[in-house]
């Protein structure tokens, strides 16, 4: 494992998965600071979400930033591209106003997203099954754009996009196996159909 010292950006609801794009608004002022701390360094920030109890889970996603503009009201619109796995190994004192920790880089050997593992696999019940929890929830998707996008992208989509639960989300984020994924992904799409 490969140790880095970042800045960890703490945002329940969103989680990034190697290979993915996530784009956010930032306008919090300590967050404002972060990201130029990041475009003045490396270009990475450590997506992680928050347990109920206000502390960090132990497993995010780093993210470089690959596009940026600024708002004529001093907010930043980002897209992350996510690079790797990580888990937190302590955080790192210093007089910002953002957080930064050191982390460990998971090894990509442990990130199976190997399609021959999918092989198997129902895409056309995970698609059904999505539509199907989208429609229940009023969500505006259009389909026919889901079957153009590389089918092991469109798991990690599926996952992030969906308004499942924090615990729910971290599950999912924390299932480094892609098959393991579209399945755990599949069981809790049935579950709120």
């Amino acid at each position: 494992m490969k140790k880095v010292t970042i800045p960890i950006f703490p945002l329940n609801g969103a989680i990034l998965f190697p290979d993915t794009n996530l784009p956010l608004n930032i306008f919090e002022e300590r967050y404002i600071e972060m990201i130029n701390f990041s475009l003045a360094n490396k270009k990475t920030i450590g997506m992680i979400q928050l347990k109920d109890d206000g502390t960090l889970f132990d497993i995010g996603c780093v993210g470089k930033i690959n596009s940026f503009s600024e708002t004529e009201d001093g907010r930043y619109v980002i897209n992350l591209y996510g690079q790797n796995y990580f888990s937190i190994i302590k955080e790192v004192l210093n007089k910002t106003k953002f957080r930064t920790f050191e982390i460990d880089l998971i090894n990509e050997n442990n990130q199976t997203n190997n399609l021959v593992d999918l092989k198997n696999f129902d895409y056309n019940l995970l698609i059904e099954l999505y539509e199907n929890f989208t429609k229940k929830i009023n969500l505006d998707v259009d389909m026919k754009i889901l079957e153009k996008i590389d089918k092991n992208i469109l798991i990690k989509f599926i996952a992030m996009s969906s308004p499942f639960t924090t615990p729910e989300k971290q599950m999912l984020l924390e299932t480094f196996n892609l098959n393991d994924l579209a399945n755990k992904l599949s069981i809790l799409l049935q579950y709120y159909n």
